[in-house]
């Protein structure tokens, strides 16, 4: 994955590419709260014993401001029914911790890039996605973002394995 992401970041340096070991499906964002809430949470999902499931990527994406591109992303061709199941189990326990509810539709998918500028760039052509095996989601890792200056910073704080 990383040679593409180099590849994408040749062709379109006008965005923020991702590192490869920093890539993630995010199934919720809480924000900002005390860490014994986020413990809750993440105690509760943890006691539905959520399953395993299989994952594959799909295809390239695009997160849109008019005709400009902020937000490159890669969805998903397999996987992407259960990641909505766990991503609304997560949601149920964040609404019942007195989180306000996620307005947005679901759509997993890993951030690939962000523009420079707050509006969005122009994205040149990029190459197909790879085609890559699928593999098997084992794990849901609660994380603290700490944002700096080259990018975030991702601190586990919690592991629920996938059974």
């Amino acid at each position: 994955m990383q040679r593409y992401i180099d590849e994408c970041k040749r062709l379109a340096p006008q965005f923020r590419w991702t590192l490869d070991e920093k890539l993630h499906i995010t199934v919720r964002f809480l924000g900002h709260l005390e860490q014994s809430v986020a413990e809750g949470i993440s105690d509760r999902v943890a006691d539905t014993q959520p399953g395993g499931f299989d994952l594959a990527l799909g295809d390239i994406g695009l997160f849109k401001r008019g005709r400009l591109a902020r937000v490159v992303w890669i969805g998903l061709s397999a996987g992407e029914r259960e990641c909505a199941s766990l991503a609304s189990t997560v949601e149920a326990e964040c609404v019942q911790a007195g989180l306000e509810p996620e307005t947005r539709r679901f759509h997993p998918h890993l951030t690939l890039a962000r523009s420079r500028l707050r509006d969005g760039a122009e994205l040149p052509e990029l190459p197909p996605a790879p085609e890559l095996g699928a593999w098997q989601a084992v794990e849901l890792i609660l994380y603290r973002s700490h944002l700096g200056r080259a990018g975030s910073v991702y601190e586990p704080l919690r592991t629920i394995k996938l059974r």
